[in-house]
């Protein structure tokens, strides 16, 4: 595993970004049937995903946040020094969305963007990321996640289809000599590649349809194997003990897996998020998702403890042990349903 430790480097602000659109229970009922819909409502915690309207992109949900968090912070797009985006959903092959995103937030041409494609550990890894770049160079970065995993769902799989939503997050990083650490532990096993992925519709199976498929037994096992020992890694890091931290934010997959992994941990139920009632797993954007949703109030007013961890595809997990607060901004918005304009690459072609 990496062990990573990031001085001087401080959250300023979270925002979440979901669509208008809403699947809930009744709509799974009306497809698998009442009982069926009910009894995984009740295992999972999930009650309603957000869903995309047509023509709406992982970038549309994340500029949103995006333009929400600088207005928030008052920073001036041209002050912005790196940004990042982590989605498994781009807009397009190529350019990447970051470049997108790039010219529709205004950013300056000095500004570096990078795209990292990941899941749900996504954001730790940008986190990481953007932390590690800007004590390189820079002095603020926008770390942009989200996914909109719904694309690439057979609506009739009883197995991936009542949980995934759509979503996006924008976090604002700054140097700050006086910031406390963020410790990272980190690890990759790529032999579970295969139960969980979606491997249609890229350059090796071109023609085969990009539908996600998951092992479920095979993901639990995974969590139960190797998140406990990393959380811990990243606690020990940061030189803390259970009873010091303020919140646990898991990666918001299912609440009962997130139950059983706080006991584990020994945090208490009071002290571990869980909010994915009303956004299901939005992959990338889970953890600042609920840190938006369930603690805007508590990190408003000073600074908390907050150990973090995602893990799936690859697969692939990062937790982060890191105190942010007190945040100018934390909140979510909501992108209407209607289409957005669509954006080619591509320039216009020139006049005959």
């Amino acid at each position: 595993m990496v062990a990573s430790r990031i001085d001087g480097v401080c959250v300023r602000g979270v925002v979440g970004g979901v669509p208008e659109g809403r699947e809930t229970v009744e709509d799974l009922a009306r497809r698998f049937g009442e009982g069926a819909a009910r009894k995984i409502a009740a295992a999972t915690g999930i009650e309603e995903r957000r869903i995309v309207a047509p023509g709406q992109c992982t970038s549309d949900l994340a500029e949103a946040a995006a333009r929400r968090l600088l207005d928030g912070l008052g920073w001036e797009p041209d002050s912005v020094d790196l940004l990042i985006l982590v989605t498994q959903t781009h807009d397009h092959t190529l350019p990447g969305t970051a470049s997108l995103l790039h010219r529709r937030l205004g950013l300056r041409k000095g500004a570096a963007v990078l795209d990292i494609t990941h899941g749900c550990s996504g954001f730790i890894y940008g986190l990481w990321t953007a932390g590690g770049l800007l004590k390189a160079a820079g002095r603020r970065a926008l770390l942009l996640v989200g996914d909109t995993t719904s694309r690439l769902i057979d609506p009739e799989d009883r197995a991936v289809a009542p949980l995934f939503g759509d979503g996006a997050a924008a976090v604002a990083l700054e140097l700050d000599d006086t910031a406390a650490p963020m410790v990272f532990d980190l690890g990759s096993d790529g032999a579970g590649a295969p139960y969980l992925a979606a491997d249609g519709g890229a350059m090796r199976h071109p023609d085969r349809p990009a539908r996600l498929f998951m092992d479920g037994t095979q993901v639990f096992a995974f969590t139960l194997r190797e998140v406990p020992g990393s959380v811990r890694a990243a606690l020990d890091g940061a030189g803390w003990t259970t009873d010091m931290v303020d919140h646990l934010v898991l990666h918001q997959a299912n609440a009962q897996m997130i139950r059983h992994l706080g006991q584990k941990l020994g945090v208490a139920a009071d002290r571990t998020v869980i909010a994915l009632r009303e956004f299901g797993n939005t992959s990338s954007a889970s953890i600042p998702l609920a840190i938006a949703a369930a603690l805007a109030d508590g990190l408003a007013a000073g600074p908390r403890r907050l150990l973090l961890s995602g893990f799936g595809v690859g697969w692939s997990w990062g937790s982060a042990a890191l105190v942010v607060g007190p945040l100018a901004v934390c909140d979510t918005v909501v992108l209407p349903g209607r289409k957005c304009p669509a954006e080619s690459a591509a320039p216009a072609s020139p006049a005959a």
